[in-house]
């Protein structure tokens, strides 16, 4: 548990003086009384290690002994007959380093205990209406305590200009983990283009992905994996469907593992039979040079928008040459005639979240790339 300690210890030196609240992610139902499979908060699980639902964190600066508390659900035979074992009370303390546990019930009781002493507070509001009623509940009861000495945080902000920026550095844990993650889609990937031919359903090679994800260890899917055959090929967002797969038709497949809370991003396109036909071939290679091209440029001090620009040129090049385009390489790229081909961007963050957090602009400015960023380089011709 000690990067998660030594996280927590950055934080709270970034903050300053002060406290951070965060609050577990909800459990999320799919119809009726089915859950969806529960998945921790990335900034709570990133401080914590801890994923059980209904379950808060707190760091401060400001109590003498207690700088991480968890608030969980405390142990109950019951339940966890029916929904597994939980941490409770002592295994929180024990086993991932609070200085203090209660059980979630008494949050809005033990709160004041806490923030009554503390000026700022780091809090995300506006993403759980009684979370957020429960906290204005202890504001408002601490202001009202002033003359016991106890008083309301005055400033709130938002814990993302801190921890996010924190995030975007990947440590060497973090990195590896994310080497593993890309480790399994690779195979995952291999597994899907050894096993299409015509005849099979998308579904069927989501189903392969699946399998190898689940093999080496993979908790779930980074993102609903993205299987098109032929023209669903071309639909960005499309998500396995039932379409079989043609002969002489190209399927493209976008998907990632998420290893130990850490997700890949990987996207490809092969020929269903095994064999590129010309016109195929030519819009393959397009991409594959520019995805060349934007890799090379890549290090610290270069931006996104500069990897994006030297994809975008390497493209548009390629259109001008297989006769889609036609004109001044210059002014196609200025005038943006690309775009019908390829409509997004390059590169994004990659880290806990596939698109993960983190600034893209500082004063305005696109930020340089430093060690220990993470980024995919996919660009694309449609």
């Amino acid at each position: 548990m000690n990067e998660f300690a030594a996280r927590r210890d950055q934080l709270l030196a970034s903050i300053g003086r002060g406290a951070v609240l965060l609050s577990s992610a909800p459990v999320a139902i799919r119809n009726r009384d089915v859950e969806h499979a529960y998945r921790q908060d990335s900034d709570f699980h990133y401080l914590s290690g801890f994923d059980e639902p209904q379950s808060a964190l707190l760091l401060t600066t400001e109590h003498d002994e207690h700088r991480f508390v968890l608030f969980v659900r405390p142990r109950k035979r019951e339940r966890e007959i029916w929904d597994g074992p939980r941490a409770g009370l002592e295994g929180a303390v024990r086993d991932f380093g609070a200085d203090a546990a209660y059980p979630i019930d008494e949050l809005e009781k033990r709160l004041p205990d806490y923030l009554g002493s503390v000026d700022t507070l780091h809090v995300s509001l506006g993403e759980d209406p009684a979370f957020d009623k429960m906290l204005f509940s202890v504001l408002s009861g601490l202001r009202r305590g002033a003359r016991r000495g106890k008083n309301a945080p005055d400033t709130l902000v938002d814990p993302a200009a801190h921890l996010h920026e924190l995030r975007l550095r990947k440590d060497a844990v973090e990195v590896e983990a994310m080497r593993r993650a890309a480790e399994i889609t690779r195979e995952a990937h291999l597994r899907a283009m050894q096993l299409a031919e015509p005849g099979k359903r998308e579904y069927e090679l989501e189903a392969e992905l699946l399998h190898v994800f689940r093999k080496h260890g993979s908790e779930r899917p980074a993102y609903d994996s993205i299987v098109g055959s032929g023209p669903n090929a071309t639909i960005l967002h499309y998500r396995a469907g039932n379409r079989a797969l043609g002969d002489g038709e190209l399927v493209l497949i976008d998907a990632g593992c998420e290893y130990d809370y850490y997700a890949s991003d990987v996207t490809r396109t092969f020929p269903v039979n095994g064999k590129f036909a010309n016109e195929q071939r030519a819009a393959y290679e397009i991409v594959l040079r520019a995805q060349k091209d934007a890799l090379e440029l890549v290090r610290p001090g270069v931006t996104l928008q500069d990897v994006h620009e030297r994809a975008v040129r390497t493209i548009t090049e390629g259109l001008v040459d297989i006769g889609l385009l036609d004109g001044k390489l210059d002014t196609l790229v200025e005038e943006k005639k690309y775009e019908p081909f390829y409509m997004h961007r390059t590169s994004h963050w990659l880290g806990m979240d596939v698109h993960d957090v983190g600034r893209y602009f500082v004063d305005g400015k696109q930020r340089p790339l430093e060690t220990g960023f993470v980024l995919t380089v996919e660009p694309g011709l449609y």
